[in-house]
């Protein structure tokens, strides 16, 4: 089947193709938004860190005066992440033109970001309040905007790691009895799949009263990302040279 070959090509790519191991790479950064949002919504007081769309909303439900809801932290997190997109656009262009550079020196960015979150969870411990709360939405904000940036110049197709409303329409929009091509259409399943499931095991940490784990879980897999970047970017290999779109 389509789906299944082109799911299977997202997981397993070949490495002398345009994007190399970027693909699998980029899936498990979106476990990592899973994760990390499933902690600041759930422990940081409805909040994302990640997903900006949804603190715009949150901003507006605040100011409307629904329950449970912070101006100051959404706007905390938005703020954040607008530094940490300026600071992955300089990692990024500071990095040159080699793809695997640039993702490797935000990684390294994100990864100071949260493991210094990690740092600040385990120290203060539960729950989280007052300027504990906002410093790590600050962090992982700051760290989240920076994946971002670097995802977005990486430029690999309907893998965006944070933003799935595009990737769901695209699935539909584009499928075959919506008379499309139906392209694609393996990966946008994939990429919607990983952060739900992301955001499951995130939720059952937290419920489970293991609320460090979403944040070490998602250091481990900023540790390995970078390790991949520096093995396999070694010889300069094709996926490291900049995408031509067509």
């Amino acid at each position: 089947m389509p789906v299944l070959r082109d799911a299977w090509a997202t997981l397993v790519p070949d490495m002398n193709g345009a994007d190399g191991p970027l693909p699998p790479l980029l899936l498990a950064l979106t476990v990592l938004t899973g994760l990390v949002d499933a902690f600041s919504y759930l422990l940081l007081g409805h909040v994302f860190v990640a997903n900006m769309t949804g603190n715009v909303v949150f901003m507006g439900f605040a100011l409307a005066g629904a329950p449970g809801f912070s101006v100051l932290a959404s706007a905390v997190a938005l703020a954040s992440f607008l530094a940490g997109a300026w600071s992955g656009g300089i990692a990024v262009h500071r990095a040159g033109a080699d793809r695997g550079r640039r993702l490797r020196h935000a990684l390294l960015v994100e990864t100071a970001c949260v493991a210094a979150a990690l740092t600040v969870s385990l120290v203060a411990g539960g729950p989280y309040t007052g300027g504990v709360r906002f410093t790590l939405i600050a962090l992982l904000g700051l760290g989240l905007g920076v994946q971002n940036a670097a995802v977005r110049a990486l430029a690999v197709p309907d893998l965006t790691t944070t933003v799935l409303t595009r990737t769901i329409t695209g699935t539909v929009a584009d499928s075959r009895l919506a008379g499309g091509t139906g392209s694609r259409a393996g990966r946008r399943g994939l990429s919607a799949a990983v952060m739900l499931a992301g955001a499951v095991a995130g939720g059952l940490a937290v419920l489970g009263d293991v609320h460090e784990l979403p944040l070490l879980l998602a250091l481990m897999i900023l540790l390995a990302a970078v390790a991949v970047t520096v093995l396999l970017g070694r010889g300069d290999p094709p996926w490291t040279k900049p995408r031509v779109t067509t």
